[in-house]
């Protein structure tokens, strides 16, 4: 399979006053298309950190990340969200749609960002809408819509610009266990569709679902287990 993102020596130091806070110590990582792959560590392991260099929200202090052949971590903050809205799609726990705005203005951000014509842009919104599940709630705005289906929202968003990834930071993490459930049987559903997915998660049953799991501890990789076999809720 083709290798989709690459991490090279990673390291990510940050100052709080007179001291050095070491946040990730040299991390080396390949990714390959289409996997699915949970990471994992304890408060302080940092599995934020890495996330955010992953989503081009941050950049290393040292070492390469190649993300589709681009080394991202030399780019100018204005490249950085093209690349951000172009290849990575995120799904957050706190959801972080729009209040005023409907499903459908939700989704279609992206696209504005983008430069596709408003034409088009409702056709994709509509489609993707349609794909999770809420073709007939487009016309609601956030607080009109529950939990499970605002998430579902936030996912048809991250999905609208058919990017390289999908980026899922504890995306059940303010949901209930049964639309915990839905959720993930959905992140699977869009994977076997040929995704690329990482789950952000200190959840061991979410990661349970994954195909690989990469655990951290004091910003270094502990164990990277590529699994036989996936549970599924």
């Amino acid at each position: 399979m083709e290798t989709i993102i690459e991490l090279k020596g990673i390291l990510k130091y940050y100052y709080v006053g007179n001291q050095v806070v070491k946040a990730l110590r040299g991390i080396d990582l390949e990714i390959k298309r289409g996997e699915y792959v949970a990471i994992m560590g304890p408060s302080g392991s940092g599995k934020s950190t890495l996330m955010n260099i992953l989503g081009a929200l941050d950049t290393p202090t040292e070492g390469d990340y190649i993300l589709n052949g681009t080394n991202v971590s030399v780019l100018t903050d204005e490249k950085l969200a093209e690349i951000r809205n172009k290849e990575i799609g995120f799904i957050f726990q706190t959801f972080n749609l729009l209040p005023r705005y409907t499903a459908l203005e939700n989704v279609t951000l992206p696209l504005i960002y983008g430069g596709v014509p408003k034409s088009d842009r409702q056709a994709q919104a509509r489609k993707v809408l349609f794909n999770v599940g809420l073709d007939d709630r487009v016309k609601h705005k956030p607080n009109e819509l529950s939990g499970g289906q605002r998430q579902r929202v936030a996912v048809a968003r991250a999905l609208v610009n058919n990017p390289s990834m999908i980026l899922a930071d504890e995306p059940t993490g303010n949901l209930d266990s049964k639309t915990s459930a839905d959720i993930m049987r959905l992140i699977s559903d869009i994977h076997e569709q040929g995704n690329t997915i990482i789950v952000v998660t200190h959840e061991q049953d979410i990661a349970e679902q994954a195909q690989r799991i990469i655990r951290l501890i004091d910003g270094m990789v502990e164990s990277d287990e590529v699994k036989t076999a996936v549970h599924k809720v």
